[in-house]
C-alpha cells in the first residue's frame, strides 16, 4: 500500500487490538528519531565474531561456519550488547535489500564494519522492531536509497546517512508496540518450540539410519531387528548390477513456464521433491524427445550429481520431466526403491561418494565412478522392515513440518493486518 493511500486511512493498520482502537493513530519517524547508529569498536578485544543467519539472528561464526571466517584482529569491528541491530546489505533468498536481525543469543559479539548497526532509543521497543523488519517494511524504504548498479559482488549501495535520515518508520505508542510485540513473539515462542521438536525428529532419523546400515568397512549393522539377527552378513555390489539407470547429464532442455513439470537439481531435497522451490516446466510436445533416454515412473530414485553432489529424491507423481545433472535409478530384483533411496541419503553412501568426488570449487562425480560405488545389502524382507521403520519416522517429520509451516503461515498473516501495510514477510 502506498504512503498516500496509508495517510488516507490515516496510518491505521487493518487490526489493532480492542484497547487501541481509539488510540492516536500511528506516527511516521525518521530512522534515526527511532534508532541510534552504533560505532563502537571493539576496545576490549571480544572475540565473539558474528554472523547473520535467517533463521538464528546474528550468530557466532565458529557456531554457524564451524570455523571462524573474520581476520585475525578484531579491534577495528563493532561491538555490539544483547538487543542491538546490525543490517547486513547483502541480498538474498527471502531479503533482497539485505536482513536485519538482533544480537539475542549472546550478552556481547562483535561484527564487520561492512554492518549498520544501531539500537533502539527509550521509548522503542526491542521486540516490537525485530518483527518490524522481519515483516519487510524497509524494503521498499531502502530500495529508495540504494543506488543504481549497486549490487556489486552481491552488496547493495546503502549509504548510511542516508539510511538513517531517509528512510521512514510506522510507529504506534510504546504501549501498542509491546502488545503486538508479545503477541507475535508468543508465536515465535511456538513455532521455536514445534521446530525443536522438527529437529529431534530428524536427528533421531539420522541416528537410527548409522545404526541400521553397516558403517563403512562393515558388513553387519550396529543394529538389527530381533527376526534377522541369524541372518549373517548383508551382500554387496556396485549400483550398476543392482539397478537400472539414465543420466541425463548433457545438453539443457527447452524450458517453459507452462506444461510437464520439470525436476532440476534444486528441486531435489532431503529425500523429496520440493515442487515450489523452483518451477520449470517443458511443452507437451517435447516431452517424448527430452526423456528420449527413458522415462521416469513412481518410485525411481534420483541423484545429483553436482551443484549439489548427493542430493537425494524419490519419484511420487505421474508425467514429471527430469533436467541435466540428474540421475535415475530403479532398483532391480535385488534391491527395492525405496530401500535404495534410504541408503543414499545415509553416512555410509554419502561419504563415498563425496570421497570419489572431483572438482574443487562445484564437486561433481562422474557417471563411470558412481555406477561401480558399492551398495549394501540385505534380505528383501530385511529392507522392507527397514523401509517401513524409516518411512514411518519420515511420516512423522511430514506432519511436523506441516505443524511448523502452518504456524508460520498464521503469523504471516498477522504480520500482515497488525502492521502498516506488510507486503514481504520472513518468518
Amino acid at each position: 500500500m502506498g504512503m498516500n493511500r496509508q495517510q488516507k486511512r490515516g496510518l491505521v493498520p487493518a487490526t489493532r487490538f480492542p484497547e487501541f482502537r481509539g488510540a492516536p493513530k500511528w506516527s511516521q519517524k525518521r530512522f534515526d528519531e527511532v534508532f541510534q547508529r552504533i560505532t563502537t569498536k571493539n576496545v576490549e578485544d571480544n572475540q565473539n565474531a558474528l554472523t547473520i543467519s535467517a533463521q538464528l539472528g546474528l550468530v557466532s561464526q565458529l557456531h554457524y561456519f564451524n570455523k571462524k571466517v573474520a581476520a585475525k584482529n578484531l579491534s577495528g569491528y563493532y561491538l555490539l550488547h544483547k538487543g542491538d541491530f546490525a543490517y547486513n546489505k547483502s541480498y538474498s533468498q527471502g531479503y533482497p535489500m539485505g536482513a536485519i536481525k538482533p544480537l539475542k543469543l549472546y550478552e556481547k559479539g562483535v561484527v564487520s564494519t561492512l554492518y549498520i548497526c544501531f539500537r533502539a532509543k527509550k521509548g522503542f521497543n526491542e521486540s516490537f522492531f525485530e518483527h518490524y523488519f522481519e515483516a519487510g517494511l524497509l524494503n521498499s524504504e531502502i530500495a529508495k536509497i540504494a543506488q543504481e548498479g549497486g549490487r556489486a559482488h552481491g552488496l547493495l549501495n546503502v549509504s548510511v546517512g542516508e539510511f538513517f535520515s531517509n528512510i521512514t518508520l510506522h510507529v504506534p505508542s510504546l504501549e501498542e508496540q509491546q502488545k503486538i510485540a508479545d503477541c507475535l513473539n508468543s508465536i515465535s515462542d511456538l513455532i521455536d518450540a514445534q521446530t525443536q521438536k522438527l529437529a529431534a525428529l530428524k536427528s533421531h532419523k539420522k541416528g537410527l539410519m548409522q545404526q541400521l546400515f553397516p558403517a563403512e568397512g562393515k558388513v553387519i549393522p550396529q543394529l538389527r531387528f530381533p527376526e534377522f539377527k541369524a541372518n549373517g552378513a548383508w551382500d554387496a555390489k556396485p549400483l550398476n548390477k543392482l539397478t537400472s539407470y539414465v543420466d541425463y547429464r548433457g545438453k539443457a532442455p527447452p524450458k517453459s513456464d507452462h506444461g510437464i513439470f520439470l525436476v532440476t537439481a534444486k528441486n531435489i531435497k532431503q529425500g523429496n521433491i520440493d515442487y515450489d522451490i523452483s518451477k520449470e516446466y517443458v511443452l507437451l510436445d517435447d516431452y517424448d524427445e527430452v526423456m528420449k533416454k527413458g522415462k521416469p515412473i513412481i518410485g525411481d530414485v534420483l541423484l545429483t550429481t553436482e551443484a549439489p553432489l548427493g542430493n537425494v529424491a524419490q519419484i511420487d507423481r505421474e508425467n514429471v520431466a527430469l533436467a541435466q545433472r540428474v540421475i535415475k535409478f530403479r532398483a532391480g530384483e535385488l534391491i527395492d526403491n525405496d530401500f535404495l533411496k534410504h541408503y543414499m541419503l545415509g553416512d555410509t553412501f554419502q561419504n563415498l561418494l563425496k570421497f570419489m568426488a572431483i572438482g574443487s570449487t562445484v564437486q561433481g562425480i562422474q557417471g563411470k565412478v558412481l555406477h561401480k560405488l558399492t551398495i549394501k545389502f540385505p534380505s528383501g524382507l530385511e529392507q522392507k522392515k527397514i523401509t517401513d521403520c524409516l518411512n514411518s519416522i519420515d511420516e512423522l517429520i511430514k506432519a511436523q513440518t506441516q505443524k511448523v509451516d502452518g504456524l508460520k503461515a498464521h503469523k504471516r498473516g498477522l504480520m500482515q493486518q497488525l502492521f502498516l501495510s506488510a507486503p514481504e514477510v520472513n518468518v
